[in-house]
């Protein structure tokens, strides 16, 4: 019985627009032989007016809502794909710190300690709508520190970055895809002379991340892996036509670069 209460309040509630507009329009005809006395004829515009603020109410209402479902819907595919950023990373540094233990213990340590920065950042800062830009620089060079313990060859990294404007925000992880890639279809195949170099500028209105490096015309492939899709799809929600994004070849060279508008 108090369920069947209940359910009737809900429906109720739900359709209460419709209900009281269907009353009014049942008065109305009640009184239409009426309707030329004025009082009648006010009243009668005061109906109209009425149902035509429901109306309105309940569309604003139903546009209201259809917005927020697609907002919330936006906010948890973002919130996956950033989910899915550099698994496959963390597995490869715990196997090279595996075998490291035994070899030099000092570094091994160092690794687990910038290992366990990275994570923190990725499972907890990764999920905020928003992070201070000189978090993501750390993240990035945290990056950089354990892949360069990872390879027994020379490697020339430069990563230059000027930022402008103290408090710069963006949207977490979102370069660290490109410089995945420079290592992998880079670094990873070549035997010598690899190089990597970036650059990021911020102000206050605008973010731009630039990154190039070489590679094994033998070993390279026309196609953009999981991570470059990933990375666009990403930037279509969180920067709807405020974003570019620029991927370049020429001979043995690849060239990124990403533009974020702040403002």
């Amino acid at each position: 019985m108090i369920l069947n209460v209940t359910k009737g309040k809900r429906l109720i509630k739900r359709y209460r627009y419709w209900l009281m507009a269907m009353a009014m329009i049942v008065i109305l005809i009640f009184l239409e032989s009426d309707l030329e006395e004025p009082f009648f004829s006010f009243l009668a515009f005061i109906f109209f007016g009425l149902i035509a603020f429901w109306v309105a109410r309940w569309l604003f209402n139903q546009i209201k809502s259809t917005l927020k479902l697609k907002k919330d819907k936006a906010n948890t595919e973002l919130l996956h794909l950033q989910s899915q950023v550099n698994p496959h990373f963390f597995f490869n540094t715990l196997n090279n710190l595996y075998g490291l233990m035994d070899k030099d213990v000092g570094r091994a340590k160092s690794m687990v300690l910038k290992l366990s920065d990275m994570m923190r950042y990725s499972i907890y800062d990764g999920q905020k709508g928003l992070v201070l830009l000189e978090q993501e620089v750390e993240y990035l060079n945290n990056y950089i520190e354990l892949h360069k313990a990872r390879y027994h060859k020379k490697i020339d990294i430069r990563f230059t970055c000027h930022i402008q404007t103290e408090g710069v925000e963006v949207v977490p992880l979102m370069f660290i895809i490109l410089l995945e890639n420079a290592f992998k279809h880079g670094v990873e195949n070549l035997r010598e002379e690899a190089y990597i170099q970036m650059s990021l500028i911020a102000n206050e209105n605008e973010v731009s991340f630039a990154v190039e490096n070489n590679f094994d015309l033998e070993e390279a492939s026309s196609a953009h892996g999981i991570g470059i899709k990933n990375l666009k799809r990403r930037l279509q929600l969180a920067y709807p036509k405020r974003h570019s994004l620029k991927l370049k070849t020429l001979n043995d060279i690849y060239k990124a670069q990403l533009t974020l508008k702040l403002t």
